[in-house]
């Protein structure tokens, strides 16, 4: 596979905390989001692509079943926003909301 984030993969990920990685993948998210506002479909396609990759490392890299969990709701959910039909009706506050949390929390680490 060819990551965006190379030195990410190759396990410098795996060393940050939970928070420090969905830190980083919410700011992924509000690039999205942001460039989807400006109308650059393209520009936001790319942040989603990130997100979902940084997404996938932290998936990959953690054994706890609840939290595993977790992070695969959280990325049917940024799918389904980004590339489908939001059946789950997710907005934008929503999305910063739930990140709001994880930047705190690593900024405080």
């Amino acid at each position: 596979m060819n990551y965006t984030h190379k030195e990410l993969a190759l396990g410098k990920w795996a060393k940050l905390t939970l928070s420090e990685q969905m830190a980083n993948i919410g700011s992924e998210v509000e690039r999205a989001i942001n460039w989807r506002n400006k109308n650059n479909a393209e520009y936001s396609r790319l942040a989603f692509e990130r997100a979902l990759e940084l997404l996938d490392l932290t998936l990959s890299c953690n054994h706890v079943f609840s939290r595993l969990k977790e992070l695969a709701r959280l990325r049917e959910v940024l799918a389904d926003y980004f590339a489908f039909n939001n059946n789950y009706r997710s907005t934008e506050a929503d999305l910063k909301k739930y990140f709001f949390a994880f930047n705190y929390a690593a900024r405080a680490h």
